[in-house]
């Protein structure tokens, strides 16, 4: 596996293999990788001659300092788990490498950006549209590995590849998680003991809520009784749970045959921040 750390070192790779004819397949991260990652890795691998991985923690993306600075950094760890996995080439650069200077240029999603995250996050979505950009223009990759954990995440993505005619096709595979169902995260690497056993229940009321989805029971009464149940749990503050439209994202009040809804929620633990969601069909 090859190591970069410089943008001229993965443009001059990237055109290389595709003056060669080789499939190129991109996995962005930002480190501390889990399964869910590597079975990303794996999967480009299955379909790509030549796998690239990033591991960035981006800044731009980040509007809580302490999340920014306790965020967890393994590089070592990182790229020994990435050779079996297929990786090929890691493009792990400095800060001052991606973002030589300020960006200027600012993106707005609309509605899709305003709910959820966006709304809790400000900025957010504009700091992980920089940096994905960014790392399609250096990695010119076929195709691009992301997680359905980051649903909304994976939706920005989408319209950026659209909005801006990326050649590139988007994987999205569906979360990884634990025995016990909470998603695998880099966060998780953060909860104390105490934490992680009760970090579960959060998976485990997306469950209950989708499962009263199926039965017809109204939008807002599903959202109010996922609210209860989080609030008798002292550790947990819930930052946002919704039931929403899985293609626009936006907060739904009825149900329309034929339109997935998607349940998403995130919520503070012991310190650490954690989202998770759940689609239904």
């Amino acid at each position: 596996m090859l190591i970069f750390t410089t943008a001229a070192e993965l443009r001059t790779y990237a055109e290389q293999a595709r003056a060669a004819g080789r499939r190129l397949g991109l996995v962005p991260t930002m480190g501390a990788l889990h399964e869910g990652h590597l079975q990303l890795v794996r999967a480009a691998a299955q379909y790509c001659d030549e796998v690239i991985a990033s591991v960035f923690v981006n800044p731009t993306q980040f509007n809580n300092p302490d999340d920014l600075r306790l965020y967890p950094r393994l590089p070592e760890q990182d790229a020994a788990a990435l050779v079996p996995a297929g990786c090929t080439a890691l493009f792990m650069p400095s800060v001052a490498e991606v973002y030589p200077q300020p960006a200027i240029l600012r993106f707005d999603f609309g509605p899709l950006e305003r709910v959820m995250e966006g709304a809790h996050r400000p900025g957010h979505f504009n700091g992980v549209a920089t940096v994905v950009s960014k790392l399609f223009h250096l990695a010119r990759p076929h195709a691009a590995y992301f997680g359905q954990k980051d649903f909304q995440q994976v939706a920005i993505v989408r319209q950026l590849i659209t909005d801006l005619s990326f050649d590139l096709e988007l994987v999205v595979f569906p979360t990884v998680r634990e025995a016990d169902g909470l998603a695998m995260s880099s966060r998780n690497a953060r909860l104390s003991p105490a934490a992680r056993a009760v970090a579960p229940l959060l998976y485990q009321v997306l469950q209950q809520a989708a499962a009263q989805v199926r039965l017809g029971v109204l939008p807002a009464e599903v959202q109010q009784q996922a609210l209860a149940i989080l609030a008798q749990v002292p550790e947990f503050t819930p930052e946002y749970l919704e039931v929403a439209d899985a293609q626009s994202l936006q907060p739904i009040t009825s149900y329309d045959a034929g339109r997935p809804v998607v349940l998403c929620v995130a919520a503070h633990l012991g310190g650490v921040r954690l989202i998770d969601n759940v689609v239904v069909a």
